[in-house]
């Protein structure tokens, strides 16, 4: 990602995608409505500065139950302290279908499936094809070997 794309003072800082969080601004907008670029630059650091405080807080929260890792329970007690107790509702129901999803996608096979249910021979013919295209790459290119008839068995 170039530099410019990301909205902050420095590499070390924290810093959100400017074309994403452009996306979600404009989303929110009514199409009608334009946003002045550095509107959007000081909306976007306004939500980093929000995400530092968040996370600051949610670790002293953390810190004061003696525990080492930030759990969500964390984030909505410091969305308490730090005066955003209205917010808290609307976040849990965000979390909940955030971790609904999440399993909905898990058990279609998450990012790597494309939709399709492969048999067990047909992943076995596609791990075969994948190894002997591998196995070409290794050898400079030289052609693979030829491949066994799918309809024969394989003796493990």
């Amino acid at each position: 990602m170039e530099p410019m794309d990301i909205v902050g003072k420095s590499k070390e800082d924290a810093s959100l995608p400017k074309a994403t969080m452009t996306k979600i601004i404009k989303e929110m907008l009514p199409p009608d409505v334009r946003v002045a670029r550095d509107a959007q630059d000081l909306l976007i650091e306004c939500c980093v500065e929000f995400i530092n405080l968040v996370s600051s807080e949610s670790n002293e929260v953390c810190s004061r139950e003696e525990k080492r890792t930030i759990a969500p329970e964390h984030v909505l007690k410091a969305l308490e302290v730090l005066g955003f107790g209205e917010y808290i509702e609307e976040v849990y129901a965000a979390y909940e279908q955030h971790k609904i999803e999440t399993m909905q996608d898990s058990l279609k096979g998450g990012k790597w499936s494309n939709g399709a249910e492969m048999t067990e021979e047909e992943a076995l013919a596609e791990q075969q094809r994948m190894f002997a295209e591998a196995r070409a790459r290794m050898n400079g290119g030289v052609a693979p070997p030829k491949q066994p008839d799918p309809d024969q068995t394989i003796e493990s």
